[in-house]
């Protein structure tokens, strides 16, 4: 008997926890019974709280079963021959309610595709079609904006780059994905490589250059090895490798790297320190040319835009946030994972009813929107919408996409603490406010939580944080205060006598 065909991640969460365990008991139970299946690895889907999730094909689409364990297998192998019902059943994929609600755009391939299968480059024929100039009018008609936290406009960013003088050109594309709470690179490039390098190609296209780089950090060797794999098709298949062609680099864990002009310089085989700017690296980047800087995201949802218009990427989202944005829910959250919906939805609405609200089952009492540097928002602050102008409006940063859940055990002062001793460690030390203030930024948060004149420590914080914020050569020292200003404000009790991190001393 043949026919019965599977799908199951291969993505570094589902191989986490035990999805290639999973792929040896399909194949074992399947010589057992005489069958002659077909296992197709994908990327995970984003469900991380059901992973690994074997899917099996019938004529109505894709059931689903999750999380399952290798014991298990044998049973869920017979239940999909015979239609029986199983206690891991989750029903039809596209059903479940999670995957049901998403705008997928970006990752519409992620977890359905293999990784490693060839795929029409629909994207790069169209765009070659407009030529170069309208290319770059259609992205910059989507309203598409740099997904790596600073929402940059891409379509001004590429006209830069193709307006200025250079006798070459570069696309730099940032993997160096560092912030906590977010994998959503990572899930694309592992998941669905060829929309970054169809993304990376039509940016060369678009502003004339013939050479791309991928910067991805060593902690991600799966995510390294497919996206090698699948350049390595791209030029076997000829989509590469003419005109344009991509290499990888591998960092070795900077967080500071992740800023654009540091990674420059990580690239040049330097160390990665901030440059100052002017002159942008869209001037003057790689090598001292013209250089576009973008993030995963952004190259990777590129092909669905320039394959569907600009305009049906424009319908989605709000104000000047338009399209859809993958949102990473981590932390104390119940169903963690990838959700890629429009802009617009509120953090309520993500963390409660996307999320389930905690796993620990109690009360949510903080999130941090943006990664380490972001700002902690209460739970009176629920309501903000997803989108870059309304968190800016309440101090507050999208960043990479990514939300950290914390229950009402957390101490808010020990999350005060820990951005600032975060910024200490990971400063490049190129400037003062950043390599100095962090270090005192500690001290006096220690100050304050021990009760030492604890008002003049406090307005001392608050005017180093206005240092840092103003007075800092990048994000890394100028976002620190985000979430520390975020914690005294919003959570000024376990800053004061008593609080939980005085308690704990």
């Amino acid at each position: 008997m043949s026919g019965l065909r599977f799908f199951l991640p291969r993505d570094a969460g589902a191989l986490a926890v035990g999805a290639d365990a999973v792929a040896k008991a399909v194949h074992a139970a399947a010589q057992t019974r005489g069958l002659d299946i077909d296992l197709v690895r994908t990327g995970s889907r984003g469900l991380y709280w059901l992973e690994p999730m074997l899917e099996v094909e019938t004529p109505q689409g894709r059931i689903a079963f999750g999380p399952v364990e290798a014991d298990e297998v044998a049973a869920i192998l017979d239940a999909a021959m015979t239609g029986k019902p199983h206690s891991k059943s989750l029903g039809p994929t596209g059903a479940i309610p999670f995957l049901a609600r998403q705008t997928r755009l970006t990752f519409e391939r992620c977890g359905i595709v293999d990784p490693l299968a060839p795929v029409a480059f629909k994207g790069l024929e169209a765009a070659r079609a407009l030529g170069a100039a309208a290319t770059i009018d259609a992205v910059t008609k989507s309203g598409l904006r740099g997904r790596g936290g600073a929402g940059f406009p891409t379509g001004i960013k590429w006209n830069t780059v193709r307006a200025a003088q250079g006798t070459r050109k570069y696309i730099v594309c940032n993997a160096d994905e560092g912030d906590s709470g977010t994998f959503a690179d990572r899930m694309l490039m592992e998941g669905d490589p060829f929309a970054l390098i169809e993304g990376m190609a039509i940016a060369g296209f678009a502003v004339g250059a013939t050479k791309g780089f991928v910067y991805i950090r060593s902690e991600y060797p799966h995510a390294i090895a497919t996206l090698d794999a699948a350049l390595r098709i791209a030029r076997a298949n000829k989509l590469l490798g003419t005109d344009f062609d991509i290499e990888i680099r591998v960092g070795a864990g900077a967080y500071v790297c992740g800023e654009e002009t540091a990674l420059l310089e990580s690239l040049e085989g330097r160390r990665g320190t901030v440059r100052a700017k002017p002159p942008l690296p869209a001037h003057r980047g790689l090598f001292g040319m013209p250089t576009v800087v973008n993030n995963v995201i952004s190259l990777a949802t590129v092909p669905w835009i320039l394959a569907n218009g600009a305009d049906a990427y424009r319908d989605f989202g709000m104000g000047k946030s338009r399209g859809t944005m993958p949102i990473q829910l981590a932390g104390n959250v119940k169903h963690g994972g990838l959700y890629e919906t429009a802009f617009g939805v509120t953090l309520g609405e993500l963390v409660d009813d996307i999320g389930g609200g905690t796993a620990t089952g109690r009360p949510v009492r903080a999130v941090q929107v943006g990664g380490p540097l972001g700002a902690y928002f209460p739970r009176a602050l629920f309501d903000t919408p997803f989108d870059y102008e309304a968190f800016a409006a309440r101090d507050g940063l999208i960043g990479h996409g990514g939300i950290v859940v914390f229950d009402d055990c957390v101490d808010m002062a020990a999350q005060a603490r820990f951005a600032m001793e975060f910024c200490a460690h990971e400063s490049c030390g190129k400037c003062t406010p950043c390599r100095i203030g962090s270090t005192r930024g500690v001290e006096t948060i220690d100050k304050i939580v021990a009760g030492t004149d604890r008002a003049a420590n406090t307005a001392l914080l608050e005017d180093l944080c206005q240092t840092l914020k103003f007075g800092s050569l990048c994000a890394l020292g100028g976002f620190t205060p985000y979430p520390v200003m975020s914690a005294l404000h919003h959570f000024p009790e376990d800053f004061g006598a008593g609080g939980k991190l005085a308690a704990a001393e």
